[in-house]
């Protein structure tokens, strides 16, 4: 995720909404005081670790001011994103309409984002005002100090969305878009009585036929969810929008979650020194005379990277550079290398500090330590199945001209390495230990790499310090209003008695846990082609972890399983969304990469097998 936005713009998968880094001026105070947020979320988490662990005396006060700080980050982040066009859509169906339709589905996207965020936006004054009776226990702060971050979000999005639906497109369009609006608003609404005598069957209407209509036409994901969730509460339930904004706050502001933030500057900080670099040289300096090796070279560091950025598109962004030229003049396609490259990231997301994990954990109440712990074992098990497919595509490998490096270009190699590749057994150690929680880790880690990355490794230019900052904010408040709209849509999935439908369905089929295990891996291998895992998890987990709980299933062996499921999804074509971005990286024509990556998902499928019937994989290490 601290790749540059750029890298995310993938053919026909999850795009950014493509313009300019900035394209309103008056966004750039907003843009400081979100990067000062940040700073201050990092400072205060920071105090709390030398507070309790230094001083033994924890700082009380912290966590309030790192919540705080973390809301109004969050909700400045994601107006950032809409003003930056950083949020996150798919745009399968929309690149192959022509141009002048292409324009139509963008005005009628913003101007339906435009109005959910109106129609939100009084709503989440009023949650704010009635916040104003709750006072914080350590600052004696009201905590509307706290809530008011959600209608200044709000509201300062759905000026931007009003703004871009007007500027640069045509009276005629825009105004034939807010006609056409207008009247698909008032059916909806003349149905209303219709919509509430039909009971659930409004779930695959307003939550799957909308969400998925919306989604093709390119509007952002996190607000498909909220679109979805709006007409499904005001058409067919009787259930207030209120308590949607509770559900988006909590969605969006737990604890756990602050180190979402920090690991997204924690990759960015891995890019900016070339840290990711220096460990993709030593391993080559190790496997490079090998045959396969480059590919077992380029596998390693998915593995070891990942362990350090916690990000996908981070992770390709390094590797791929370092790697391909050597593996092109050694016979390997461009095809071939970008399926290794986009098998090796779904391979890699459960290594410490993934942040599907994390949040994963958030979701479903599973331990976090756990889960880090049981995703380096589920990681090994994959990268050892992709090697020896590796192995055997590499098998006519052309190694004239390969040369051994001696003990000491290796060692050499290695010194300049070892910080770095201390990070991520950090990482995992003191998280899957109990020493730290996710959120003190991750800050410590950010110190650490930004001390070991200025010392070491060239250091990161002044200049471009707020730059990152700002660029982290805003892809923090991407994701994480996600989070908070598919909140919402899984309360109302879950209030609508569909969970309880769905288990009564499951329980009836044959073969117990095994069914069951069975049926999640095809939804959530689905789910992963369709939506970024983020979202696909915290809709389901509510929903899908109590039945597994209730069929005997181990919390941390469901979570490995749907979560590898779910990553093979994402880079499976021809809708897999990582599949495009791994293209795009890579410069390769994803036609050409689709007919060659099937082997190796077919190898992460056979390990997905493994590690779904040997429950002892995923907790042996617990």
């Amino acid at each position: 995720m601290s790749a540059s936005v750029e890298e995310e713009l993938a053919l026909g998968g999850i795009e950014t909404m493509a313009a300019p880094k900035r394209a309103e001026p008056w966004m750039r105070p907003v843009e400081l005081l979100a990067a000062l947020l940040l700073a201050v979320m990092m400072l205060t988490v920071l105090a709390n670790v030398f507070f309790r662990y230094v001083l033994t005396k924890p700082l009380i006060w912290g966590d309030e001011v790192a919540s705080i700080s973390f809301i109004w980050m969050a909700m400045l982040g994601a107006a950032l994103a809409v003003d930056r066009h950083e949020h996150l859509r798919l745009t399968l169906v929309v690149q192959k309409l022509s141009p002048a339709w292409r324009e139509r589905a963008e005005v009628l996207g913003n101007m339906v984002v435009a109005l959910f965020l109106l129609i939100l936006l009084p709503v989440a004054y009023s949650y704010a005002y009635e916040e104003s009776y709750v006072t914080s226990p350590a600052l004696g702060l009201p905590m509307t100090v706290r809530a008011a971050a959600l209608p200044v979000g709000i509201g300062l999005m759905a000026l931007l969305a009003v703004i871009a639906t007007v500027r640069g497109h045509s009276l005629k369009l825009v105004l034939g878009c807010a006609v056409l609006v207008a009247a698909v608003a008032g059916l909806l609404w003349l149905g209303k009585p219709w919509f509430a005598s039909i009971g659930n069957w409004n779930l695959p209407i307003f939550l799957g036929l909308m969400v998925g209509l919306l989604l093709c036409m390119g509007v952002p994901i996190a607000f498909c969810f909220g679109l979805g969730t709006l007409t499904y509460l005001t058409l067919a339930t009787r259930s207030p929008i209120f308590v949607m904004i509770g559900r988006i706050d909590e969605g969006m502001s737990s604890l756990v979650l602050l180190s979402v933030p920090v690991f997204v500057l924690l990759g960015c900080i891995l890019d900016a020194t070339g840290m990711g670099r220096a460990i993709v040289n030593f391993l080559g300096s190790m496997l490079g005379h090998v045959k396969a090796g480059m590919s077992y070279v380029l596998l390693g560091s998915m593995f070891l990277v990942s362990g350090i950025s916690g990000s996908k598109v981070s992770d390709m962004a390094t590797v791929a550079p370092a790697l391909f030229p050597e593996m092109r003049r050694r016979g390997h396609s461009n095809a071939e290398m970008t399926a290794l490259l986009a098998t090796g990231a779904a391979m890699s997301d459960t290594v410490p500090p993934s942040i599907v994990l994390i949040v994963l954990g958030s979701a479903a109440g599973v331990s976090i330590a756990g889960l880090f712990t049981a995703g380096f074992v589920i990681a090994l098990v994959l990268l050892v199945v992709l090697a020896i497919l590796a192995r055997w595509v590499a098998r006519k490998e052309d190694m004239t001209g390969v040369r051994r490096l001696t003990m000491r270009e290796v060692g050499r190699a290695g010194i300049v390495a070892l910080p770095a590749l201390i990070l991520p057994f950090m990482i995992r150690g003191l998280v899957g230990e109990g020493v730290a929680t996710a959120t003190e880790v991750s800050a410590i880690a950010v110190v650490y790499a930004f001390i070991i990355g200025v010392v070491l490794y060239g250091g990161i230019p002044l200049g471009k310090i707020v730059p990152m900052l700002v660029e982290t904010a805003a892809m923090a408040g991407a994701i994480l209003l996600i989070l908070g709209t598919a909140s919402a849509m899984a309360w109302a999935l879950t209030q609508s008695g569909f969970a309880r439908d769905l288990m009564t369905v499951i329980s009836g089929l044959p073969g117990g846990w095994g069914t069951f295990m069975a049926v999640s891996v095809l939804i959530f291998l689905i789910l992963g082609c369709v939506l970024e895992g983020l979202p696909a998890i915290v809709l389901l987990a509510p929903i899908m972890f109590p039945m597994a709980r209730q069929l005997g299933i181990n919390d941390i062996h469901y979570s490995m399983v749907v979560v590898t499921a779910m990553n093979i999804g994402l880079m499976a074509p021809p809708i897999g969304i990582g599949f495009y971005i791994a293209c795009k990286i890579s410069g390769a024509s994803p036609d050409a990469v689709m007919g060659r990556i099937w082997p190796y998902l077919a190898a992460l499928l056979v390990g997905l097998a493994v590690i779904a019937a040997v429950p002892f994989i995923s907790t042996a290490l617990l």
